[in-house]
């Protein structure tokens, strides 16, 4: 459409637009609003941190208040994560401060009994996971038969995480005739397949190609010795004076043994997991935010929903079994059009996920090489040759790998 998307909102958001300083929509804000505001459903491709929350959030809350309708759940918001949950809430808290909608986020790990007291102030809008939503309409504190929208938010991780049969379930209690909203970073194939079985005749809008990394994220590897890439980490934490940083593992384990390694560095770091309580985790990301703590080591499925404008610097300390991980990973940096950096350590055994990952995203990523810190050269040619080396790609590899030290010296 021509023209501001926002001017098409009830009065009462455009105010509260206003005094938040929202003045131009972003990209995916001004090709989605209108068509929610027409009741067609739609999927939706756009990297986190253009605004994906407000494209569907705002649209939803003129709908409510137009319609005038109060007293039951008209709009359910399924998020994969409690910190996703937990994020959209407050925009959408935010979004209606001016209003008299309520609003309630019900995610497990959290007391239940609050959750039902919530609930029995009838909130028109309902934000939660999957599992704890469920426990809700099992022991009938909350009922989805007046459902008017139903919005699936970061649908790709939802899939990776295995919730497709509670999404089925969830799909069972509310009306066969509502609109439905999909919102996803990427769309491998079986994300496009779902969004078809429960999506009718949808806008498709694409920000960007589903399998890219955000543009204003400059990217970079450093090719490093597996043993040694917690001592590169400190280094470059430290050389670049970066007082902000996520860092990324692939375990429980691996993120506490790091967060533990770095804070003998002398770094205030610690690690945030999926096994951790709530109430730990709101902790540790408090104390992230506010600057108390340094580093942050995290898996992929706790960083999920983190929204932290201020955060320049994401690292890659293992590279993601999965590919489309690496796109949510830099995703954290580089918001909103803001300048980030993704720097990934790559041992020897992830040349094989790095490749992946360059497929994926269509880029091949610069390498580095740092002195002091350059990969073991007989090591690595042993390496690849128990994988199938042999005579003369020895010879090549061996050249190739000095050549690249000399350029990393440079």
């Amino acid at each position: 459409m021509s023209g501001n998307a926002f001017s098409l909102l009830h009065p009462t958001l455009q105010h509260t637009l206003n005094a938040l300083g929202y003045s131009d929509p972003t990209a995916i804000q001004q090709q989605a609003i209108p068509h929610v505001l027409d009741g067609k459903d739609v999927m939706g491709a756009a990297q986190t941190g253009t605004g994906k929350t407000a494209a569907f959030a705002l649209p939803v809350i003129h709908q409510l208040l137009e319609r005038g309708v109060k007293g039951a759940a008209r709009v359910l918001v399924v998020t994969p994560t409690r910190e996703l949950a937990q994020q959209v809430y407050e925009k959408v808290v935010e979004y209606s401060q001016h209003t008299s909608l309520k609003c309630v986020a019900l995610y497990g790990g959290a007391n239940i009994n609050p959750q039902k007291n919530q609930l029995t102030k009838k909130p028109e809008i309902i934000v939660g996971t999957p599992g704890r939503l469920l426990d809700h309409l099992h022991i009938g504190t909350l009922t989805l038969n007046s459902l008017d929208t139903l919005i699936l938010d970061e649908a790709d991780r939802m899939l990776d995480m295995g919730f497709i049969s509670d999404i089925k379930r969830l799909m069972k209690k509310m009306p066969k005739t509502r609109q439905t909203l999909f919102f996803s970073a990427t769309y491998p194939k079986q994300v496009v397949d779902l969004a078809y079985r429960l999506l009718s005749n949808p806008v498709r809008i694409e920000v960007s190609t589903a399998n890219s990394t955000a543009e204003t994220v400059n990217q970079l590897v450093h090719p490093v010795d597996k043993k040694r890439k917690r001592e590169l980490l400190s280094y470059l934490i430290g050389s670049r004076n970066l007082q902000q940083v996520l860092v990324f593992a692939k375990t429980r384990q691996s993120t506490e043994a790091l967060a533990n390694e770095l804070k003998l560095d002398g770094l205030k770091a610690e690690a945030i997991h999926g096994e951790k309580t709530q109430g730990a985790r709101n902790r540790v990301l408090e104390g992230f935010k506010s600057g108390e703590v340094r580093v942050l080591v995290a898996t992929d499925v706790a960083a999920r929903g983190l929204d932290i404008p201020s955060l320049d610097t994401v690292f890659n300390y293992e590279l993601p079994h999965q590919p489309e991980d690496y796109i949510h990973r830099i995703g954290r940096t580089g918001r909103a059009g803001k300048p980030g950096m993704a720097i990934s350590l790559v041992s020897r055994e992830e040349e094989g996920m790095l490749t992946a990952i360059e497929t994926l995203i269509d880029l091949r990523l610069p390498q580095e090489w740092l002195a002091g810190y350059e990969p073991d050269l007989h090591a690595d040619m042993e390496y690849r040759q128990k994988r199938g080396g042999r005579g003369g790609e020895k010879r090549r590899l061996k050249r190739q790998l000095l050549k690249k030290v000399g350029d990393g010296k440079r």
